[in-house]
């Protein structure tokens, strides 16, 4: 064998013993030094975590907080990774559990219901307080297997506006089945109020984070090194256009009444105080242990309902402020001119059937000013029966048609989408409405159907609508869409289109005169004097809503200053029997403090009055 060959042999073997090498070292600090590799080896699945993100705050017009977020806890297990040997007195005395919950909350059908796997975390204890996990932290060590897992619950600073904030519920089957993936079992979702109506908005969006998960479920490390974990994102705070001070005063002065206030700035349409009594307090039911038993207690009051969101889901008689309308309409369509009067002698005649239609006594009511001054039925009687005999009597179809035109144009008879769940639409009564129920009956005309032209009747509005056309009013014919949110903090995103859109309503200008001169002539010298307020000129109806179980309701709608409206707003008190007893003092107090913000002097006997009257106890 030549030297050459020989050579050639020598660096082929030294090569193959250098890689052998090279590839035994490489193999000895795999398997002896670093120990990564190995943990990642026995690594069997990836686990993902949501990140909950904070849910986006509501502020009130001026930047007071109305609802905030509380950290709740959930304590979660990992069934694998449990410590057989682990205190379980200690555990159960830390949490406030007996031994028996103890074994029910882990004794899970791992084998049949899907939902579970004793490899992954489920849900031990869910809504532990900020109390109650912070004794349980300090030994979360002690514990193998059990983590905690933060969220965030709905918190109030102040006991205001229960129904117009709202509350979150925890999602249900349907829910999650319909969120495409955006929902699971155990997230909370708007349930009512501004929280359902601007849930996609206040949710913000969940982050993930990815950890190796070996195959009895312990954690090896983060997968990829975090490069496919997304951070949550905080929802919007929202501003409401909501007066927390006129709001809160609102309710003092409805407490033990039933009944609702709805306040409106009427350049706007925002609404600046909308309360329903009786209410609730709404920390009652903030996410925690102890909430199914306080929603459970207010479901079941069937006595107060104080779940009944009164001012946009209660349907009432408007009583005599629906006057106004049936002016202005009449007006318009010539039918009665604004220095035209009607005697009256404490009753309506309805020629030939011997029926009387009662009004009470007053001067004459020479003009449509003065006949709003004293609410004279008499007059309003002979209105409307101009109005529905305007082809003749034999036809008051097409005078009913063209009233409610009119009265689609000033948002009656349908919801005015309020940013709110659940508004109702009200009542106007149609031509084939009356067709049907007076079916039987020989069919309807203008005398059978004349109670609608003083609020009564088949006529039904809620205080939302009520307040509404007190701002369309103040307006001179048009109005906004009332909504409770003004925008969101540092964003630039609009409120939805439909609340700046402008409505109008087919009245001349001038028609207006003498309607607000009735009105302002109420507060001045008429039914409404309660409402007066030094300095502030006030424009204003009151009405009495017509009873048939009991004690009629007290109403009242007015705007203010009248030359410069900046809050119109409607009161509407269940048995408070008359409008100047209790919704016309308690309109002008709610004026005052929102344009003085203080109540001044003269009015504060006035004031106790309201506060104290107990018409649920003693209607």
């Amino acid at each position: 064998m030549s030297d050459i060959y020989r050579d050639r042999q020598r660096i082929i073997q030294m090569i193959f013993v250098f890689a052998a090498l090279v590839l035994l070292g490489k193999a000895m600090y795999i398997q002896v030094i670093d120990t990564s590799q190995r943990e990642r080896a026995n690594a069997t699945t990836i686990g993902s975590y949501t990140q909950y993100p904070s849910r986006g705050l509501i502020y009130d017009r001026f930047g007071k907080l109305l609802v905030n977020n509380n950290p709740i806890y959930d304590l979660m297990v990992s069934y694998n990774q449990i410590d057989e040997n682990m205190d379980t007195t200690l555990f159960c005395q830390l949490l406030d559990i007996d031994k028996a919950s103890f074994v029910k909350r882990l004794a899970k059908d791992f084998k049949n219901d899907r939902r579970f796997n004793k490899r992954k975390p489920f849900i031990f204890m869910d809504k532990l307080s900020s109390e109650l996990y912070a004794g349980f932290q300090e030994h979360l060590f002690r514990f193998p297997g059990f983590f905690v897992q933060l969220r965030n619950a709905r918190g109030y600073p102040h006991q205001s506006a229960a129904h117009t904030l709202g509350f979150l519920n925890e999602v249900n089957k349907n829910q999650v089945a319909k969120s495409k993936g955006l929902y699971k079992g155990g997230d909370y979702i708007g349930a009512s109020g501004l929280e359902k109506q601007y849930e996609k908005e206040l949710r913000g969006k969940k982050g993930v984070k990815n950890l190796l998960k070996d195959n009895l479920g312990r954690t090896v490390g983060p997968y990829r090194d975090g490069k496919q974990d997304t951070m949550a994102i905080s929802g919007k705070d929202i501003i409401s256009s909501l007066d927390l001070e006129l709001q809160a005063y609102g309710e003092l002065l409805m407490q033990n009444k039933t009944g609702s206030i709805v306040a409106i700035e009427p350049k706007t349409g925002e609404v600046l105080a909308m309360l329903s009594a009786p209410g609730y307090d709404p920390n009652r039911l903030t996410i925690n242990r102890y909430r199914s038993e306080a929603f459970r207690e207010l479901l079941n009051d069937t006595l107060t309902r104080p779940f009944h969101d009164r001012s946009i889901s209660a349907k009432y008689p408007p009583g005599s402020i629906f006057k106004t309308v049936v002016s202005l309409i009449a007006m318009q369509e010539g039918v009665l001119r604004p220095d035209q009067g009607y005697s009256c002698s404490g009753a309506y005649n309805v020629k030939g059937t011997g029926k009387a239609r009662k009004c009470h006594q007053h001067s004459y009511a020479r003009n449509t000013a003065v006949a709003l001054q004293h609410s004279c039925n008499t007059f309003y009687f002979h209105v409307i029966r101009n109005i529905l005999e305007i082809q003749d009597y034999y036809n008051p179809e097409v005078g009913l048609n063209m009233f409610n035109d009119y009265l689609y144009q000033f948002g009656l008879g349908q919801t005015l989408g309020v940013d709110l769940p659940n508004e109702k639409a009200g009542n106007v009564p149609t031509v084939d409405f009356y067709n049907y129920l007076y079916r039987n009956q020989g069919g309807w005309k203008s005398p059978t159907i004349m109670s609608i032209g003083i609020g009564q009747g088949e006529i039904e509005m809620t205080t939302l609508q009520m307040a509404n056309l007190a701002a369309t009013i103040a307006n001179r014919g048009y109005w906004y869409p009332p909504h409770l949110v003004k925008g969101f903090r540092n964003d630039t995103t609009q409120i939805p289109q439909i609340y700046r859109q402008k409505r109008e309503v087919k009245i001349d200008d001038k028609y207006y005169d003498p309607v607000i001169k009735g009105m302002e002539l109420v507060v001045t010298s008429g039914t409404g004097r309660p409402t007066q307020t030094p300095g502030i000129p006030i424009a204003g109806k009151t009405g009495t809503s017509q009873n048939p179980h009991g004690i009629d309701h007290s109403v009242f709608f007015a705007f203010a200053p009248i030359d410069d409206p900046k809050i119109a707003i409607a009161v509407y008190v269940e048995h408070g029997e008359w409008g100047t007893s209790y919704a016309s003092p308690m309109a002008g107090l709610m004026i005052e403090k929102y344009l003085n913000r203080e109540i001044s002097e003269r009015k504060k006997a006035l004031e106790q009055r309201m506060i104290d009257a107990n018409l649920i106890d003693n209607p």
